[in-house]
C-alpha cells in the first residue's frame, strides 16, 4: 500500500545518552537524504549504518548515525530509516521539524505497528503482543507476550479454522446443488472437528484467568474490623511504613493501594477502612469503598484476633462476601498475644467453613512479622494453581471475548448438525464460526476495533 511517510521519536521523552527517530514510507530514504550530510542513502545497501549530520538548510543540527532498511524486509515492510542522535529533547524536536519540512508527517499512536499489520507483516494478535511485550513488568508476562508475538494463539486457531473452512466450502457447494439433494461434506468428520474445536476453545478460555493474573496483577483486599492490624500487615508486606498505624480505631478512612511482586506476579494490595457500623460520615464512605473493593478483588485477606472477635463473627463475614471466584484467606492476627485457646478458635472456624466455603487459615503477627512468608507462599500458590496444561495462555480481553463468541458459534453449528437443520442454515452458522475465529488474528475486523487497539500504543511504535 502507498501510505504517507511518517516519523516519530521511538525512545522515551526526556534527556538520555541517545535518542532514536523512526521514519517509514515509500519516500523515507529520499526525505532523510535531503536533510542528511553524509553518504547518499538512496544509493546505499539495505541494513547498513552511516555516519553524518542532520541539517536544516546550512545549519547542522546534530551528529548522527543513520540506519537504512529497504522494503520489504523491514518492520512495516516499507522503506525505513532510524536516526540515532544525542538524547536531547530539543534536538529531537529540531530533527522531527526538519523531517516534516521535507515531506514526512508525525506518526499517530501505534501507526508503525498498524502498518505492519495492514501490510501483512504480522496479524492482529501479534500486533497486540508487541504492546504487551513493551508493557511486561515481570518474567512470566514477558514470556507469554513473546509467545503471542511468535504467533502462539494464531497458530493454535489457524489449523482448526483451516479445517473448518474446508467443510464450509463443501457445505456452500451443496447449496449450489440443493435440488439434487447431495452431500459433499462428511457430517461425521465435521462433528469430530467441531468436538476438537470446542475442546481447544474451552482450554484456551480456561487459561485466561492465569493470563490475566500475570499480565494485570491480582487485586488483594485487606479487610477486617477497625484496629485488626490491616495497616500493620500492609507495612509488613511492603517492608516500609506505607500506612499510618495507630491504636485509635478507624484510622484508615480511605483505601490505600500498593503493588508487591511475589515470584514475578504483581499483587495489588488494598488496605481498606475497618468494616463496622458508624455514624461518622467520612468513615462511612471508607467502609462503603471497602465493600466495593471486596466486590472486585480476587483474593480477600480477612484479619481477626481472638481478643476482639468470635468465630461466629468471622463466619458471618465470610458468608456475607463469599463468591465462587474469590479466594478467602483468614489471617489470625496478633498470635504473639494469643490466649491458650488459639487452636480451638481456629478449629471452630475450620469446621464451620469447610467444605461449604474454601478458605485458608494462617496464624500471623503483623507486628512482629510472624507468618508473613507463609502468607506470601499462599498468595503465590493461588496464581500457580490457575495454570492449565494449555501451552498458549490468553492474556487479552478481546481474545477472550472472541473465543467466547467462537465457542457459541461452534455449539450452534453442532446443534444444526445433530438436528439436521437445512443446509442453508448450517452454512450460515459455519460462516459465523469462521468470522469469530478470524477476529482474533484480524482476518475479520472493522476500523473501530483497529482504531481502539492501536490508539493504546505509544507513538513511535
Amino acid at each position: 500500500m502507498n501510505y504517507e511517510t511518517i516519523c516519530a521519536l521511538a525512545t522515551p521523552n526526556g534527556v538520555g545518552a541517545l535518542g532514536i527517530i523512526r521514519v517509514s514510507g515509500n519516500e523515507a530514504l529520499g526525505i532523510v537524504n535531503r536533510c542528511f550530510e553524509g553518504k547518499n542513502i538512496t544509493e546505499v545497501a539495505s541494513h547498513t549504518v552511516h555516519y553524518g549530520f542532520i541539517k536544516d538548510g546550512d545549519e547542522q543540527i546534530d551528529e548522527v548515525m543513520v540506519s537504512v532498511f529497504r522494503a520489504p524486509k523491514t518492520f512495516t515492510t516499507e522503506n525505513s530509516v532510524e536516526i540515532s542522535f544525542h538524547g536531547s529533547p530539543h534536538i529531537a524536536r529540531k530533527i522531527l521539524e526538519v523531517l516534516m519540512k521535507n515531506g514526512a508527517r508525525m506518526a499517530k499512536a501505534g501507526e508503525f505497528t498498524m502498518r505492519a499489520f495492514m501490510n501483512g507483516r504480522i496479524d492482529l494478535s501479534q500486533a497486540e503482543a508487541i504492546a504487551d511485550v513493551i508493557a511486561s513488568e515481570n518474567e512470566a508476562s514477558r514470556k507469554v507476550a513473546l509467545n503471542q508475538l511468535k504467533g502462539g494463539i494464531s497458530n493454535e486457531i489457524s489449523v482448526l479454522r483451516g479445517d473448518l473452512l474446508n467443510f464450509t466450502s463443501l457445505i456452500e457447494l451443496e447449496l449450489d446443488f440443493a435440488e439434487e439433494d447431495v452431500e459433499f461434506a462428511d457430517r461425521t468428520a465435521m462433528n469430530m472437528l467441531l468436538n476438537r474445536l470446542e475442546e481447544k476453545l474451552n482450554a484456551l478460555m480456561e487459561s485466561f484467568q492465569y493470563g490475566n493474573a500475570i499480565k494485570n496483577g491480582v487485586d488483594v483486599a485487606i479487610i477486617g474490623k477497625p484496629n485488626a492490624g490491616k495497616s500493620t500487615l500492609l507495612n509488613a508486606l511492603l517492608k516500609e511504613e506505607r500506612a499510618i498505624v495507630s491504636d485509635i480505631a478507624g484510622t484508615t478512612r480511605d483505601t490505600i493501594e500498593e503493588i508487591l511482586h511475589i515470584k514475578g506476579t504483581a499483587f495489588r494490595f488494598i488496605d481498606t477502612a475497618g468494616i463496622r457500623e458508624t455514624t461518622d460520615a467520612i468513615e462511612a464512605i471508607g467502609v462503603q469503598r471497602a465493600k466495593e473493593k471486596i466486590a472486585t478483588a480476587k483474593i480477600l485477606l480477612y484479619l481477626y484476633d481472638e481478643w476482639d472477635a468470635t468465630p461466629e463473627e468471622v463466619i458471618g463475614f465470610v458468608k456475607e462476601f463469599w463468591r465462587e471466584d474469590l479466594k478467602v484467606i483468614l489471617l489470625h492476627n496478633k498470635i504473639d498475644l494469643s490466649k491458650s485457646n488459639e487452636n480451638e478458635f481456629d478449629q471452630i472456624l475450620s469446621n464451620a467453613l469447610i467444605p461449604e466455603f474454601t478458605t485458608t487459615i494462617i496464624p500471623i503477627s503483623a507486628k512482629v512479622q510472624t507468618g508473613i512468608e507463609t502468607l506470601k507462599k499462599e498468595l503465590s500458590s493461588y496464581v500457580e494453581n490457575l495454570k492449565t496444561d494449555e501451552s498458549t495462555v490468553i492474556t487479552n480481553q478481546r481474545h477472550f471475548e472472541a473465543l467466547q463468541k467462537s465457542l457459541q458459534s461452534v455449539r450452534n453449528v453442532k446443534t444444526a448438525l445433530t438436528q439436521s437443520f437445512h443446509t442453508e442454515l448450517l452454512a450460515y452458522e459455519l460462516r459465523y464460526a469462521l468470522e469469530h475465529l478470524g477476529e482474533i488474528s484480524g482476518e475479520f475486523t472493522n476500523d473501530e476495533v483497529l482504531g481502539n487497539i492501536f490508539s493504546k500504543f505509544c507513538i513511535g511504535k
